[in-house]
């Protein structure tokens, strides 16, 4: 009887281990399965490790650069396993907050690989677990070039390229969305000499337009070379580095590469064909609810699709379990979730950006507000970037949001609340901003759509 369950989740990452924590709070048993480590790809391998790898090239960047606020810093250094063993140590103190958090909340955490044995049976080696609700939130993982799998030496995915045995001298980063310029922006500051490949035709092609210009003008005065519009057709390996020919023939070589080019989701060997689980190009198919196709089994996160992000899971596994428990939640949408990019500069995004505004058909009022016009971004020393606000014409509904600067992943949430609570925006500009603050450069590029900016 101990091994039969209200709910059962398969997978601890954000999604997973969240939607467990919720479904005791609502009075389920319930039991999780992993594996490898509590927290999944994100906390030991993805978003917080790699936040700590590019805050010590930030800090680093500032101790090159200490001249320039009247500070002095002699031959500044560092030592690569110092830093890799502080990014772990991160992830790890990460890890065991997890482990807390399911002995709270009474979850029994299995050790294993889980596999669907049959309706509200899920098998952990020797061991059945049974349980009428069965949620899978087994994530995704990197996707290999398919001529020249990642060897960890001399080609790279995320995980190698965070725990480095040596410092790339030549760096080539295949793909410019938030992994790749992520990684390169760290490699660069640390002082390695980057390339970066893109097969569309600019780089974090997810985003606004006039921000994808921005970043790569941006990345090009710190010193990458940038190839859009292009692609690696073959890579050859040796035991000093990596020859790669890019599309056109041109051969360069680098001493390493790292390939960021999607994801893929992890939905083999864990009985979903058995089941009839329904999927298309290797993603569950789900509802609004994560309710597949198959009674009782549920899923969430990276293994559903796009956007593939952390805090999308986590609140798509909220809504999953107050929909089990009987509770009334809205069903989950992807046309308010934020974007963000850790790079320097930083990229951060909500909503539809201009282009798609005017292809839904909208008539839209545009602001913009450049940094340079904001005094704490001047007092920062950080006066490279801007705001930039898409309204509906007819209604002032706030139809999306784009930012690049300093700080930017932690303004965005701002723009998702307006979005949230249907703020228009007269609301917005009749809202009090603190000064000085880098937030004033939100209520300035709402102020500017209406031809109404005070500041620039």
């Amino acid at each position: 009887m101990s091994d039969t369950f209200d709910l059962i989740v398969l997978g601890s990452g954000p999604g997973g281990y969240v939607s467990a924590i919720r479904a005791s709070q609502l009075g389920m048993k319930v039991a999780i399965v992993e594996r490898e480590r509590l927290g999944g790809i994100c906390l030991n391998w993805g978003c917080i490790p790699t936040k700590a790898l590019l805050r010590t090239s930030e800090i680093y960047h500032y101790m090159t650069h200490a001249g320039a606020y009247g500070l002095s810093a002699e031959k500044p250094g560092f030592d690569l396993a110092k830093i890799v063993e502080r990014s772990r140590k991160v992830a790890g103190q990460l890890n065991g907050g997890v482990k807390g958090l399911m002995k709270k909340n009474k979850v029994t955490v299995v050790e294993g690989e889980g596999r669907l044995a049959g309706k509200g049976t899920l098998k952990v080696g020797e061991r059945t677990l049974q349980a009428k609700h069965i949620l899978i939130a087994t994530g995704a993982r990197a996707r290999d070039l398919p001529f020249a799998k990642a060897d960890g030496e001399r080609i790279w995915t995320y995980r190698h390229a965070m725990v480095p045995g040596e410092m790339p001298s030549k760096l080539l980063v295949i793909g410019s969305g938030a992994i790749g310029v992520e990684f390169a922006s760290f490699y660069s500051d640390m002082g390695a000499e980057v390339t970066i490949v893109e097969m569309l035709d600019r780089v974090l092609p997810v985003e606004d337009e006039e921000v994808s210009a921005f970043m790569h003008k941006a990345l090009t005065k710190q010193g990458m070379k940038i190839h859009v519009s292009s692609g690696v057709e073959k890579l050859e390996t040796g035991k000093t580095g990596v020859k790669a020919t890019l599309k056109g023939g041109d051969v360069q070589e680098f001493s390493h590469a790292i390939v960021a080019i999607g994801i893929v989701p992890n939905t083999e060997n864990i009985g979903l064909e058995e089941l009839g689980v329904k999927t298309e190009r290797g993603h569950i198919v789900v509802d609004g609810y994560g309710r597949t196709n198959v009674e009782g089994v549920y899923a969430i996160g990276d293994v559903t699709g796009p956007p593939w992000l952390a805090h999308k899971a986590s609140h798509e596994g909220v809504v999953c379990v107050e929909a089990i428990a009987g509770k009334k939640p809205h069903p989950f949408e992807t046309w308010n979730i934020p974007g963000c990019t850790y790079s320097r500069p930083q990229v951060a995004s909500v909503g539809l950006t201009e282009a798609k505004a005017k292809e839904q058909g909208r008539k839209v009022k545009v602001g913009k507000f450049p940094f340079i016009g904001n005094g704490k971004a001047i007092a920062l020393g950080e006066a490279e970037g801007f705001v930039k606000t898409v309204f509906d014409a007819e209604t002032g509904e706030l139809l999306g949001a784009h930012m690049v600067g300093a700080e930017v992943t932690e303004l965005i949430q701002g723009y998702a609340v307006a979005r949230q609570l249907e703020t228009t925006e007269e609301d917005l500009m009749h809202t009090v901003f603190p000064h000085p603050t880098l937030s004033e450069m939100m209520h300035e590029s709402v102020l500017d759509a209406y031809g109404r900016a005070l500041h620039y």
